[in-house]
């Protein structure tokens, strides 16, 4: 049985530097911001074409007094930050569990579960070629 593989017996190249271990994890002008009283989600990377925000402006660059939210024109108070597009949902303390399942992204989440859908879907259907 291998001994497990300590800070000190790491190769050098999977050392983090200091560089890299004070880096910010993610960005807070890459993060989304959700309305909470419609839904609606604001994603710096699209922008809103309705009210000529480009794409890659950060929702902290918005004007607080004139931003109004495209669909119930609430203020910018009402909208929350839900992090940016590729993080995993849910708790930080559950991604460990769930077979791994719990660290997709929500995309992935639903191209599992619809898959899996359509999938018995077409395993059903297959059925009725037997005789």
């Amino acid at each position: 049985m291998e001994p497990a593989m300590s800070e000190e017996t790491l190769p050098e190249e999977l050392h983090p530097s200091p560089e890299e271990a004070l880096a910010p994890i993610d960005d807070p002008d890459t993060h989304r911001f959700e309305c909470r009283s419609c839904g609606f989600v604001f994603d710096p990377a699209e922008g809103i074409k309705k009210l000529a925000i480009e794409p890659g402006t950060p929702f902290s660059a918005l004007d607080p007094v004139s931003f109004r939210c495209p669909v119930c024109r609430s203020k910018t108070l009402a909208f929350k930050d839900i992090g940016p597009r590729n993080k995993p949902s849910g708790f930080e303390e559950n991604l460990g569990y769930g077979l791994g399942v719990n660290t997709l992204t929500p995309g992935q989440k639903n191209v599992l579960i619809f898959g899996g859908f359509a999938l018995a879907i077409a395993f059903f259907l297959s059925l009725y070629s037997l005789r």
